[in-house]
């Protein structure tokens, strides 16, 4: 039996960090369909969460569900800043896709910054969920914290899916990104439906830097390599599909577990962007393909 308990356990973990990848991908998606740019910012606000869910529990003392909510609606408002200031003043501007992407990348160094000045460069760690580290289930030996992570991302994903796929205020985002003049002229107030989508895409992100924080250590540059791995997750599953980013993040996040345990484990984040490279040689438009229009 002790031979099937690792792969299983494996399993349970690369699900785990693969589902906190398909938080942020649906960041990246989420802001692609409704606004039509890539935010390479969306890793920050992972790094964010994490920071201010430290600073809410260890420096406040406030209880961990407290601070994983309040820190998910603290990084939702600063991503409703973040359009204020990084998106909006080059929206209405020519090839205004190109002009977003490089001040979201701008903005990802100056956010890197900011909490390297204040919170200096000494990793952090937020102490985990619950007091007890593993539980038994059968014959196998899981990680509470990896549970924990699991659930709650599952439920997040759920709630994101019913959002944007199966309700009014998702199809009027979709319509926004399709063409947000026809949508203006149908009623629907495009700026408050892209507000709306950054604050939403920061809020996934910053959920997710919530629960891998006692799991990761806390730094100015986590937000990045999680950014770049979620990414990955978007384009394996089709860039714009809601479903494709869910699947790629928990591809990369079981590939990479299973490649650390059985061939190197310093190498990890290496063989999730060869993961990546091998899928698209042969499926180079994602899982799903990429939407390029669709009836909203």
């Amino acid at each position: 039996m002790e031979l099937f308990n690792m792969p299983l356990q494996l399993l349970v973990s690369g699900m785990a960090i693969g589902s906190i990848y398909a938080l942020v991908a649906l960041g990246f998606v989420l802001i692609y369909v409704s606004v039509n740019v890539v935010n390479f910012a969306q890793g920050e606000f992972t790094m964010m969460g994490a920071f201010v869910a430290f600073t809410l529990v260890v420096s406040l003392n406030l209880p961990i569900w407290v601070g994983l909510i309040l820190g998910t609606l603290i990084v939702g408002g600063i991503g409703y800043l973040f359009q204020l200031t990084v998106y909006r003043p080059f929206a209405k501007r020519n090839k205004a896709f190109l002009a977003v992407m490089i001040s979201t990348l701008g903005a990802s160094m100056i956010i890197q910054n900011i909490f390297l000045l204040g919170y200096g460069a000494v990793p952090l760690k937020l102490p985990p969920l619950f007091a007890t580290d593993t539980i038994n289930i059968g014959d196998i030996v899981v990680s509470v914290q990896y549970l924990a992570i699991l659930c709650c991302a599952i439920v997040l994903l759920i709630l994101q899916y019913l959002l944007f796929e199966k309700t009014r205020l998702g199809k009027m985002m979709q319509a926004t990104a399709q063409d947000p003049e026809t949508a203006k002229l149908m009623g629907i107030k495009v700026s408050h439906m892209q507000a709306l989508t950054f604050i939403y895409s920061a809020a996934l992100g910053g959920a997710a830097g919530i629960l891998v924080a006692p799991v990761f250590m806390i730094s100015h540059t986590m937000g990045a390599i999680i950014g770049l791995k979620a990414f990955a997750a978007a384009i394996v599953g089709g860039l714009g599909d809601v479903k494709g980013a869910i699947i790629g993040g928990l591809m990369i996040g079981i590939a990479e577990t299973f490649a650390a345990a059985y061939i190197s484990g310093p190498y990890k984040d290496g063989f999730a962007f060869l993961f990546l490279i091998l899928f698209l040689i042969f499926r180079p438009y994602g899982i799903f393909g990429e939407k390029v229009g669709m009836k909203a």
